[in-house]
């Protein structure tokens, strides 16, 4: 049972984002969450990929009754904030959109993620004019609902086959000037890119996806100006691999070696005990 109110959660949120650099790890469930509160992390943010794969689909292909359920459990299990991978918002319509949000707001969450590409779809952005028209529509939902919610805007091309830093630029700077708090291009890998990303939004705060095995350390990043760093689906697909590779094991070799220095039952029962 957590002690925090949500409106301090979303207090703190925005207080986050205001100065420095912090890390915002994304868990897929209870325990994960609870245990990244427990190592010391500000704030936890879901992930839609991590989530989906366990629950068995492929990213982006959960209903939105899945994903409020899940948002509303982790908002519940913890006293951070917890910052909402909301995909689209489920809708291609505005006001379709704009409901979800509010939605999405009620199940206590602290900001929410708004991307420019349809649900679902491997490639292609909405149209520049209706991708900003949705940030515009989001902002004004989250301000419709006269809760302190942080809204991150995301623009999608380095991930979904349109790798354009110029695009990248003139869609965050729109995005910022439509109301975002927080920019997001997910997918951006060069010192060069990062710095253009940070200059282009005049301030406000930018978040970096670092979802590889190399990169930049958090100094590093905070160096260039970002303020926020996360990992998406990386860490469930730490914990996906580590599960198949010691299956995989037991089925094709009949031994059972990957379970050599793993956590104990012990261990696991005394960090979820309190």
């Amino acid at each position: 049972m957590t002690k925090t109110t949500v409106a301090n959660k979303r207090t703190e949120f925005f207080r986050l984002h205001q100065s420095g650099c912090f890390v915002i790890p994304n868990p897929w469930n209870i325990g994960t969450a609870r245990s990244l509160e427990d190592m010391g992390f500000k704030a936890i943010a879901s992930t839609s990929s991590g989530h989906a794969y366990s629950n068995g689909l492929p990213d982006g292909a959960q209903s939105l009754e899945l994903v409020l359920a899940h948002l509303r459990e982790l908002a519940d299990a913890v006293d951070i904030p917890l910052n909402a991978d909301f995909e689209n918002g489920f809708s291609d319509d505005l006001e379709g959109m704009q409901e979800n949000i509010v939605r999405c707001i009620e199940t206590g969450v602290a900001g929410l993620s708004i991307e420019d590409v349809p649900q679902g779809e491997a490639d292609g952005l909405y149209a520049f004019d209706v991708a900003v028209a949705r940030i515009k529509a989001a902002r004004a939902a989250i301000d419709g609902t006269g809760q302190p919610v942080l809204l991150t805007a995301r623009t999608e091309g380095f991930i979904r086959g349109a790798p354009d830093i110029d695009e990248t630029v003139r869609r965050l700077k729109a995005f910022a000037d439509a109301g975002a708090d927080c920019l997001y291009s997910p997918g951006i890998n060069t010192r060069e890119q990062i710095e253009a990303t940070v200059q282009a939004v005049g301030g406000r705060a930018v978040n970096f996806l670092s979802g590889g095995a190399l990169g930049f350390t958090v100094n590093e990043l905070a160096q260039l100006g970002v303020r926020r760093i996360s990992v998406g689906g990386a860490l469930a697909r730490v914990a996906m691999d580590a599960f198949l590779r010691a299956a995989g094991q037991i089925a094709d070799e009949g031994v059972f070696d990957s379970f050599a220095g793993v956590i104990s039952n012990a261990e696991l029962n005394r960090r979820f005990g309190s």
